[in-house]
């Protein structure tokens, strides 16, 4: 097909995700060709710098030759196999050198294939384990304002994005939900770098209240995504940690965005220096090249469903590709490559590049403020600095500015006014700063007084 082909047979039979197929009338989906490093290359030869890691997935830019002769030798094994009493080597590889990356003592992994998976399994383990651990009032969960945690229906009951779950309302799960950080608009006045997080009141009120009812609270460590990057410090997870320990609650930390070295260290959770009950992986575990997702957890929670098969008491939950061979084949060399490319240490001169941007952001009369962590950054556009007021969302500032800056050939999918970046962690410095340069020229043209 021709690039025109590709676009009218789309149209024609295409549904795309998170998407008002609508749009496309003014601005048709772009067909990708193939990818080079931090590129993306279209149809008609035209070079996009994947500033969002195409949707956090992309650890190390496509096409990336370690991780193509990974999958060429796996599939000249075996591309799948049943993995109900069936096991291969990828999988305990994986599965073991995670158990020793992650911080700790998550010994156990079980395997899906995409994030919101991964949550279900979570709420599913902590559901299950307090119902045969002798407190089976433990049926709900806590999550905070804001959240994201995925859209399948237990995943999205989690949530806090009224955008994602408003029209579902319905038919989700009964859960709490308590005042998240929000440290851009801090009611307290404080400032993220230097607060002993007194938002956290919030949640700990909730949970001390109800601890009878809470199974487990679930979290984005660090960082709430699609909440405009939120970034909060480290001392909540410290909070979050002995209130769980207090109450008797699991902690789910769901790193499935952050994690892998998006915050500067491999889990966000080693920032705060404390460690989950259960913790969700998913999205760079293999590089950005196919579905998998893990769920970690405890001895203590995989003890409680070990027992006779007349009890009754295994976890039977299922996915036709779990622990997919390939999938699982990529992601050992996705550690392989961190380990042995020094990844994590080289990404210091590039998150110093995204600090000294810091000032050229804030400095625009619309920009209320440039967040970051280790490799995140977002900005944050307002239509009043004084009192933080936000654009109306209707006017889809962020959305304009992805339309500029696609002209000049990247990659910006906003979140509401907010736009950030996340993008491969082997991006070279000059190629970062064309893409804080297209940002800022792009929020300058939506931004600027009329």
């Amino acid at each position: 097909m021709n690039y025109q082909d590709i676009v009218n047979y789309d149209r024609q039979h295409v549904w795309h995700p998170c998407t008002q197929e609508k749009d496309h009338e003014a601005l048709p989906p772009i067909p990708i060709e193939r990818g080079e490093g931090v590129y993306l290359i279209d149809k008609a030869g035209r070079r996009y710098i994947d500033g969002v890691s195409s949707w956090w997935v992309n650890l190390f830019g496509h096409t990336h030759p370690r991780l193509n002769r990974a999958l060429t030798e796996q599939a000249g094994r075996i591309a799948h196999h049943i993995f109900a009493g069936f096991t291969h080597e990828p999988a305990v590889d994986l599965a073991r050198r995670l158990c020793a990356l992650t911080p700790g003592n998550l010994s156990k992994v079980f395997f899906a294939d995409n994030g919101s998976a991964a949550v279900e399994v979570a709420l599913k383990m902590s559901f299950q384990y307090w119902q045969q651990h002798g407190k089976p009032n433990k049926t709900r969960f806590v999550s905070l304002t804001e959240a994201y945690h995925g859209e399948t229906v237990g995943a999205l009951s989690v949530g806090g994005c009224d955008l994602y779950r408003q029209v579902y309302q319905p038919m989700l799960l009964d859960t709490f939900q308590a005042q998240g950080p929000d440290c851009f608009r801090c009611p307290y006045g404080l400032h993220r770098d230097s607060c002993d997080a007194p938002c956290f009141e919030h949640l700990e009120k909730l949970v001390t209240e109800s601890q009878e009812e809470i199974a487990a609270v679930i979290v984005e460590p660090l960082i709430q995504g699609a909440a405009g990057m939120r970034i909060y410090p480290p001392v909540y997870l410290r909070k979050l940690r002995v209130l769980c320990d207090t109450c008797q609650v699991h902690y789910i930390a769901d790193e499935i965005a952050v994690g892998f070295g998006r915050t500067g260290k491999m889990f966000a959770n080693e920032h705060a220096g404390v460690a989950p009950d259960l913790m969700c992986l998913s999205k760079g575990i293999t590089g950005g090249y196919m579905p998998l997702s893990v769920t970690l957890a405890t001895e203590d929670i995989y003890q409680a469903f070990y027992d006779d098969y007349e009890t009754l008491k295994a976890f039977l939950h299922s996915h036709s590709y779990t622990g997919n061979v390939l999938a699982c084949a990529l992601a050992v060399e996705v550690l392989n490559i961190f380990k042995e490319e020094q990844v994590l240490a080289n990404l210091a001169p590039k998150m110093a590049l995204l600090d000294r941007y810091a000032a050229r952001f804030e400095a625009l009369p619309h920009v209320g403020e440039f967040r970051r962590c280790g490799m995140v950054a977002a900005v944050e556009m307002v239509a009043d600095r004084r009192g933080r007021v936000p654009y109306p969302w209707q006017e889809r500032r962020g959305y304009q500015v992805y339309q500029q800056a696609l002209k000049q050939g990247a990659l910006l999918r906003p979140l509401g006014n907010v736009v950030y970046f996340m993008p491969p962690l082997t991006i070279e410095e000059p190629v970062l700063e064309e893409l804080l340069e297209i940002a800022l020229k792009g929020i300058v043209e939506v931004t600027s007084e009329e």
